[in-house]
């Protein structure tokens, strides 16, 4: 690639963003009582100089305030995929809140075994628990893993995504032992003290590090995403299963990115059999909400320890968590917006979008690929699609991927910002998928000059 080129495409399309959003720019410029000018420091990660900022959304569009109006295929980063604000979901947040009231009070609802048995329909799993996000619902099963086995490690995949888990900021250093994930900030202690770390796709070193006797529970994604998408490869998973239950480690999927797979994640498309469950984001339709689910043979084993407080001290659970507003929206979110329906259609748009991004490559001959999961689609600057996640993080090219955004976005496209992932909601639409295929090429051909 001419690298030139894409200084000064790059450079030409920072000026037009800046150009046309007065706006957003003039409020990011006087936010000063913000830590990093934005409500959470990660909004910064964006192509551009400053974030456009949020008047409107509602479906598969979003509205910034100087006006312009959006193809959102970012979607929350998976947390509106139900898309923006589905009316199920805002009638029965606008019931529970203005109607009835008390959002948090303390106290079940019934709305809550029914989200549960839901939760056992799709994803298999018999007993499920709150959070607020998927965050906290790993972080409460890594405790249980922990009390059940009496084992203090986890492992995970190098460069998986579990929030901002202390125990998953570990990566695979080039002599294959753990280390410190780059840019990991105030770390309680050092990582390799917490946790143990194999690549993804790799049954021998994850057999290597289970080997020690000492790890509570894997801790997973079935299909790597937050790195781009990668796939797993025939069998691996059904290794994994075998191997932790050869060495007596507990297996957690966590279905958060990958609930993208279908109604019940890759746990049901796939017909994998964890132990623990995790998500967040989607369930909630735009309201924070988390959940994770335990086997009934782990809850019993739990529930019958007396030694362990799980009410108030054993470090699981929060004031807010299982709250009435979020799980009455949980409720609505998988009784009426993300059916099984609904995700066949979204899947069927994530492949017509995967079909329209090869193209495009293929035309210019570009050494790429693109991988899907469901209704998620992700293209990486490299060709054969990477297998771990420790290749797709070196296939990242940050000007390119910037300017690629930015194309887009001045052109009325979101992606992801953190990535190149595109993510189907139910108001998404073939005519959303085919103008991104035009725009897509035309910024494909800009570079190729």
């Amino acid at each position: 690639m001419d690298r030139t080129r894409l200084h000064a495409l790059l450079a030409r399309e920072s000026a037009e963003a800046a150009r046309r959003n007065p706006r957003s720019r003039a409020a990011y410029a006087r936010a000063d009582h913000l830590f990093g000018r934005v409500p959470m420091t990660w909004m910064n990660k964006t192509a551009g100089a400053f974030p456009r900022y949020l008047a409107a959304a509602r479906g598969a569009r979003v509205t910034d305030v100087d006006g312009h109006q959006y193809i959102d295929f970012c979607l929350g980063d998976t947390g509106a995929m139900a898309g923006h604000s589905p009316a199920p979901v805002t009638e029965a947040v606008h019931r529970r809140y203005a109607e009835l009231g008390g959002a948090t009070a303390m106290l079940p609802t019934e709305d809550a075994e029914w989200v549960g048995a839901e939760l056992t329909r799709r994803f298999g799993l018999a007993r499920w628990s709150f959070s607020l996000t998927a965050t906290d619902a790993n972080r409460w099963a890594i405790r249980l893993a922990r009390a059940v086995t009496g084992r203090p490690k986890i492992l995970v995949n190098s460069y998986c995504y579990h929030g901002s888990v202390d125990e998953s900021l570990i990566v695979t250093a080039p002599d294959g032992t753990g280390t410190p994930r780059p840019g990991n900030v105030g770390a309680p202690c050092d990582v390799t003290l917490t946790s143990r770390v194999a690549e993804f796709n790799d049954l021998a070193g994850l057999e290597r590090e289970l080997a020690h006797g000492d790890v509570a529970a894997v801790l997973m994604e079935p299909a790597l995403t937050n790195i781009g998408i990668v796939l797993p490869e025939p069998g691996y998973l059904a290794g994994v299963r075998e191997l932790t239950r050869r060495h007596g480690a507990l297996l957690i999927n966590d279905e958060t990115h990958t609930f993208s797979a279908g109604p019940g994640g890759c746990t049901a498309a796939w017909e994998l059999e964890p132990d623990l469950l995790t998500i967040g984001k989607a369930i909630g339709g735009g309201i924070p909400a988390g959940a994770y689910g335990l086997s009934a043979e782990l809850a019993e084993r739990l529930l019958a320890r007396t030694d362990l407080d799980l009410v108030d001290m054993g470090g699981v659970g929060g004031t807010l968590a299982g709250n009435a507003l979020s799980v009455a929206a949980t409720r609505a979110t998988l009784a009426h917006v993300l059916t099984d329906e609904a995700f066949a259609r979204m899947s069927a748009l994530a492949e017509r979008f995967e079909a329209g991004v090869r193209a495009g490559l293929d035309a210019h001959g570009l050494p790429w690929s693109v991988s899907r999961l469901g209704a998620r689609t992700e293209y990486r600057f490299t060709s054969p699609a990477p297998r771990t996640g420790t290749e797709s993080a070196a296939a990242a090219d940050p000007e390119l991927e910037d300017f690629l955004h930015l194309y887009l976005a001045n052109r009325g496209i979101l992606l992801t910002p953190f990535h190149n992932m595109a993510l189907m909601c139910p108001d998404t639409t073939e005519n959303d998928v085919d103008t991104h295929t035009e725009v897509f090429a035309a910024a494909l051909a800009e570079l190729a000059g």
